[in-house]
């Protein structure tokens, strides 16, 4: 307390030259804010991580400067419920802007309403409490420095980010200035903002500043990398809230007790760990990787089903997937972009009389009916081919588990996967295990989370899984032909 004493006592000099702190974000932030005092009464500063962020930050600027190099701070913070990860955002924010003449930036979080009722209010508290607050305007959009030569300059935005309008981030720099970037909620952020965002840090002679706080809810995406196969670029912490100041610890003991210390609700809700398998994760990473090492395993005894998912929109393909009882890895899976019904019909054909004429016969190929399917799947039927329509939205067969086809022959797919083989594909795998579920309020039916949301969450469309999925979507029983051998599939290893 005596520190922070003295610090006060400074106030009326240091104010006339906030440049002091520059380097120093944990000395502003205890100069700044009336710690012990009405709403900060029970403080007497920032929490014990927040300090060691403030601390780094600050290090790393003053090495970078000394070095002449400038080297982008970035952070990222995995952590459990209520550690005050939004109050630092706040303080990084005020200490950015008041300590740089012009200072630019942006921030954004995992979806609008994050950013504009919980991220941008912490904000505006933590501006309130300043003892330099009246430098600046806040507005619901943003903060600007008063003088109004620099405000145009001298501002930090919120943005809620969209997948299809990047431009935002692409076109914020600051050369010679400084530049502060917060993703608050990062796990859910897509990917191409993180890859955009990215060209903002080829600014030369600029301080710049990332910080990307969340909870690890997925075990994929660019949050999740950056404490994996990016985390040489990234200094990054796991804060479990049972070490924190002021946390809910009766709460997170129940938490503990009611679900294990090893489960995935514990690991991202208490220790900021990413889970084993995503919270609300249809299919366990695990599970998927041993099915794309297990090898595949022809049994003539059974039919050969293939499943055919039809392309929706612009960055959609079609796929059509092979599955022999347990090995759906033996025959190649084909995949196209193509967008014209009558060429895309051709290749599907092509593929299937290929197989036809190395002794591989198709038994049933299920068909994905929506969008466009209808007219592709007629003319396969009438060309000869045997084509079974699906509809994921129509009813599931047993309508007290799921609710709808898509959802049930989705579990169909996980089960089998406990033992059935697939191509050894990182694109498949991850398509598998971005997978959500959730379950619905009225019926307590096992729904998937809509594609429409998985892909404004940055998530892949699963459209390699999708296929797989279709060929549960009937128990075909073998004929007498295919149980006596009928189907030659004798030449599989040409194939």
């Amino acid at each position: 307390m005596q520190a922070v004493a003295n610090l006060r006592s400074r106030r009326d000099t240091l104010a006339e030259d906030l440049n002091g702190f520059r380097h120093d974000p944990l000395g502003y932030v205890l100069w700044a804010f009336p710690w012990g005092e009405g709403e900060l009464a029970h403080s007497d500063g920032p929490r014990k991580w927040q300090r060691e962020v403030l601390e780094e930050i600050g290090r790393k600027l003053a090495a970078n400067e000394e070095a002449r190099v400038w080297d982008a701070v970035q952070m990222a913070v995995a952590s459990g419920h209520g550690i005050g990860k939004s109050a630092l955002v706040a303080m990084i924010i005020m200490w950015a802007m008041s300590t740089h003449e012009d200072t630019r930036g942006i921030v954004t979080a995992n979806t609008d309403t994050q950013l504009r009722t919980k991220t941008w209010p912490e904000v505006a508290k933590w501006h309130r409490l300043a003892f330099n607050s009246d430098h600046f305007e806040l507005t619901a959009t943003r903060m600007s420095i008063k003088d109004q030569k620099h405000a145009d300059n001298w501002r930090i935005d919120i943005i809620p980010w969209s997948e299809n309008n990047t431009e935002a981030f692409a076109g914020l720099h600051n050369e010679h200035k400084r530049i502060v970037i917060i993703f608050d909620e990062s796990s859910a952020i897509h990917d191409k903002i993180w890859e955009v965002t990215e060209g903002v840090l080829t600014d030369d002679n600029t301080e710049i500043v990332w910080f990307a706080p969340g909870n690890p809810t997925r075990q994929t995406g660019r949050f999740a990398e950056c404490f994996g196969r990016l985390r040489h670029r990234w200094s990054t912490r796991h804060i479990d809230s049972r070490t924190v100041e002021g946390t809910n610890k009766q709460q997170i003991a129940k938490l503990v007790e009611d679900y294990g210390e090893d489960s995935d609700i514990v690991r991202v809700r208490v220790r900021g760990e990413f889970p084993l398998q995503s919270e609300y994760q249809l299919i366990s990473q695990q599970v998927v990787a041993e099915a794309r090492r297990r090898p595949g395993y022809l049994d003539h005894h059974q039919p050969i089903v293939a499943g055919l998912d039809l392309a929706r929109s612009g960055e959609c393909e079609t796929v059509l997937s092979f599955r022999c009882g347990r090995d759906a890895r033996s025959i190649p899976w084909a995949k196209w972009r193509e967008r014209d019904s009558v060429k895309l019909a051709g290749m599907v054909s092509q593929v299937i009389e290929s197989l036809r004429v190395k002794g591989v016969k198709v038994h049933t190929i299920f068909a994905d009916g929506g969008g466009l399917g209808g007219p592709i799947i007629d003319m396969l039927k009438h060309a000869g081919y045997p084509m079974r329509e699906v509809q994921f939205g129509s009813r599931a067969t047993d309508q007290k588990k799921y609710l709808n086809k898509g959802s049930e022959i989705w579990a169909r797919m996980r089960d089998w996967l406990e033992t059935g083989a697939i191509p050894d594909d990182p694109e498949l795998e991850q398509q598998l295990v971005s997978r959500d579920y959730q379950w619905h309020m009225k019926t307590q039916q096992l729904a998937l989370v809509p594609k429409d949301k998985m892909l404004a969450l940055g998530l892949p469309s699963p459209d390699l899984p999708d296929s797989l999925a279709l060929t549960f979507s009937d128990h075909i029983v073998a004929s007498m032909n295919v149980a006596l051998g009928g189907n030659d599939n004798k030449c599989v290893n040409d194939l």
